[in-house]
């Protein structure tokens, strides 16, 4: 089972370009799968012997455990995935997993800021020392581009066209867009690489990464939600907004103001128009405004 795993991951990274993050999360994926196993079985199976009603015990023990649908809805995709690579390596004829269905997802509205609250958020980070300029242009890219916060770490110098107004982003799957911002984003961003400027020793390669820290290197996701949390403390906001929130926000508030779905769908870069439905939400202020506009009686 394990060298079927491994062989399976090296496929992934090989053949499908998989990024680190996907491989991370299909071995512990696979991983729960064999522990659950082992533990129930009390030896870890062949992986060609493994049937439907073993995945079945699997799922209903992630139910009892009270993992997320969405989780569980994950957990699936990945059985499915390495099983039909069984298939095509020849070690098993059908796929266990795909009688399984996924459990029925509720999908809740997105937490998202209003456009006053992004603007407090905004002007929280001092504009008078380098890190608090580099948080200024770090909150003003996430918001003007929507960027997830792994793409806006990955950001090098490079990638920046400030003249053109936009950016080279690797997203998922190591799919590459163009993304524009607006001339807040620009300015901010050139304000932060004036005073890194000052404050190197060399000046950066095109390699080099957009964002850094006191020390010169690339900084971390962790790294963006903590500095996302000082400001949010400053500002007092809802301490539940994180780097994905101010994505949340610029599709929501896209929408709002008249921006086509397919639009918006290339912006986030998303793959399926089904993720970007979630942000065909409008505001309670949307919905009062068409509600009033178009009933006979609203008045």
């Amino acid at each position: 089972m394990r060298t079927a795993i491994e062989r399976f991951l090296k496929y992934l990274a090989v053949e499908r370009n998989c990024s680190p993050l996907t491989l991370k999360s299909y071995r512990e994926d696979l991983t729960a799968l064999t522990e659950y196993l082992a533990d129930a079985e009390g030896r870890l199976p062949e992986p060609g012997s493994i049937g439907p009603a073993e995945l079945r015990g699997y799922v209903a023990a992630l139910h009892e455990a009270d993992y997320s649908k969405g989780t569980i809805a994950r957990r699936l995709a990945s059985l499915r995935s390495f099983f039909r690579f069984g298939q095509r390596e020849g070690w098993i004829k059908t796929n266990p997993a795909k009688p399984l269905r996924n459990p029925r997802r509720s999908r809740p509205l997105p937490h998202f800021l209003s456009s006053d609250d992004v603007g407090r958020l905004l002007a929280a980070p001092p504009a008078d020392r380098p890190l608090g300029l580099r948080d200024r242009a770090i909150l003003e890219v996430l918001y003007s581009a929507g960027l997830r916060v792994s793409e806006l770490a990955g950001l090098n110098l490079v990638d920046l066209d400030l003249a053109d107004g936009t950016l080279r982003v690797r997203g998922k799957g190591r799919r590459e867009r163009i993304a524009p911002v607006g001339s807040f984003a620009v300015r901010a961003v050139r304000s932060w690489l004036e005073a890194r400027a000052t404050e190197a020793s060399d000046r950066p390669s095109g390699a080099a990464p957009v964002f850094t820290n006191r020390f010169g290197q690339r900084l971390t996701t962790r790294s963006v939600g903590r500095m996302l949390e000082k400001h949010l403390r400053t500002a007092g906001l809802d301490r539940r907004t994180t780097p994905h929130t101010l994505r949340h926000s610029f599709a929501t508030h896209l929408l709002d103001r008249g921006a086509d779905i397919r639009s918006v769908q290339e912006l986030l870069g998303h793959k399926s128009l089904l993720t970007t439905q979630i942000y065909t939400h409008v505001t309670t202020a949307g919905l009062r405004a068409a509600y009033e506009r178009a009933h006979p009686r609203a008045r």
